[in-house]
């Protein structure tokens, strides 16, 4: 049997309070993280976890404890990693800290339990364990779709269409949140220094910038200059220990999945994948 202090990342990057909103953007851009646990400076007590999306969804505040989440879920280092996987399933959340005597000794994503699914080969088929309903964007939208369907479809991800319906790209909150513009000024705006410039490759425009200021997305900005083109799906027979290998193996929380057709089933997501290790 494994433990959650088998697979946990121990000693975690971490962002205080008191903070800013822009201490939180540099720390996750600098380490190329996704969210982070939020540590009280005084004491080191564990007090909430912020992520981009949090950071999306309130970019008005400035304050770090007004955007982080407080209502954490926490685990211990000797839980198993069934615990684990329930608490990811039954919460869908991306990041759990793992906690003894008050304090932050760890942290375990869903990418953790991955490699067990893989060493278990289980063949139960991915079409089984999607969970959500599929949000799409057509490729020829304005960008500025994207950004406010994400945010009310509380969605990190959209796979995108033609205009015939066919599977030609998708576009995540990575693609929205990282890339930077290269102007110096819109940068520290933003809250990223000029030190993490190279960090995350460049575009022409960086969308979150122009919601965080209030700015409107220009229209001829479009869905397929920033989607990830042809992206790597599944059939929907595909086993769920192939498609932990695979989102392993790419870095990806989530995989389009298709039918003998080619057409789009649905996103299956690492949440959903990690579930079956809650299965008797």
């Amino acid at each position: 049997m494994k433990y959650v202090s088998d697979i946990m990342t121990e000693n975690p990057i971490v962002v205080t309070v008191p903070g800013s909103r822009n201490d939180a953007i540099n720390m996750m851009v600098k380490n190329g993280l996704t969210g982070l646990p939020v540590v009280r400076s005084s004491d080191d007590t564990l007090v909430g976890i912020v992520s981009r999306r949090d950071v999306f969804r309130k970019f008005n505040e400035d304050q770090l404890s007004l955007i982080m989440k407080k209502d954490i879920k926490t685990i211990s280092s000797s839980a198993t990693i069934e615990d684990a996987a329930s608490i990811f399933t039954k919460y869908r959340i991306h990041r759990l800290p793992v906690v003894e005597n008050g304090k932050l000794v760890g942290i375990v994503t869903p990418t953790d339990l991955l490699d067990v699914i893989v060493s278990k080969k289980m063949n139960i088929a991915v079409e089984e364990v999607i969970k959500t309903t599929c949000v799409t964007a057509y490729e020829g939208c304005p960008l500025s779709y994207v950004v406010h369907a994400m945010r009310v479809s509380d969605v990190p991800a959209m796979p995108v269409l033609s205009a015939s319906g066919v599977l030609t790209g998708i576009i995540t909150d990575r693609d929205l949140f990282v890339d930077q513009v290269k102007d110096p000024k819109a940068l520290n705006e933003l809250g990223i220094t000029d030190a993490y410039e190279s960090l995350a490759g460049y575009r022409n425009v960086l969308p979150l910038f122009y919601t965080a200021t209030d700015k409107a997305i220009p229209e001829d900005y479009l869905v397929r200059d920033y989607m990830v083109r042809s992206p790597l799906t599944v059939f929907k027979k595909t086993s769920v220990s192939e498609v932990a290998k695979q989102m392993k193996m790419h870095d990806y929380g989530q995989i389009p999945v298709r039918d003998a057709k080619d057409d789009l089933v649905g996103l299956v997501y690492d949440v959903d994948v990690v579930s079956v290790l809650c299965r008797k």
